[in-house]
């Protein structure tokens, strides 16, 4: 009978510094690399390991499938590395602006107020959003998670409690790599 055991196949492509490409197909047996795909030919990993040769030699008899091999680590997999890259590298260099808007929440208690200011559609994630009165930022301004929006976009709210006798001179206040240093202020009322 035979005892169980068990192999392992690691393929892909790394992108090195320089721009260099280098693709790897590895095989092993029973935890080890045993033998590896270069140059459309197997090679043994291990020189003085018997079993390595053996496998070597009967891997190397399957031609076809070895220029498929060679095909999907020389041209496949480079090409879809870079699609990747290009995509991420895109995704990191999107700007788009964000709308913001006012507006109230439930009244915390009486003679009190809670304001809203709402930011939303913004790319990439960070952004700084605040309550301010002149150049001070207002205590007690809380702020909600960043979500995402459907387009990939991200969406937060910013919340101040105040007394509503308290609202004068009061803004929102929005910086966003994607406004240029051009800050969004929305004053109340």
């Amino acid at each position: 009978s035979l005892d169980p055991f068990e192999v392992q196949l690691t393929a892909g492509c790394e992108l090195h510094p320089g721009g260099a490409i280098v693709a790897f197909y590895r095989f092993a047996y029973q935890g080890s690399e045993i033998m590896h795909f270069q140059n459309s030919s197997w090679w043994p990993s291990v020189q003085d390991e018997i079993r390595a040769q053996l496998m070597s030699r009967r891997f190397n008899q399957y031609h076809v499938a070895n220029k498929i091999i060679q095909r999907i680590l020389s041209d496949t997999c480079p090409r879809f590395l870079l699609s990747i890259l290009d995509a991420g590298k895109a995704d990191l260099q999107r700007q788009v602006k964000p709308e913001a808007w006012l507006s109230t929440g439930p009244n915390p208690g009486p003679d009190r107020q809670m304001l809203v200011c709402h930011v939303s559609g913004f790319h990439p994630k960070p952004i700084w959003v605040k309550w301010m009165r002149g150049q001070q930022v207002q205590q007690g301004t809380q702020q909600s998670g960043i979500l995402p929006n459907a387009d990939g976009t991200w969406y937060l709210q910013v919340f101040l409690e105040v007394e509503a006798t308290e609202t004068s001179g009061l803004y929102c206040r929005v910086r966003h790599s994607s406004l240029g240093g051009q800050d969004i202020l929305l004053y109340l009322g």
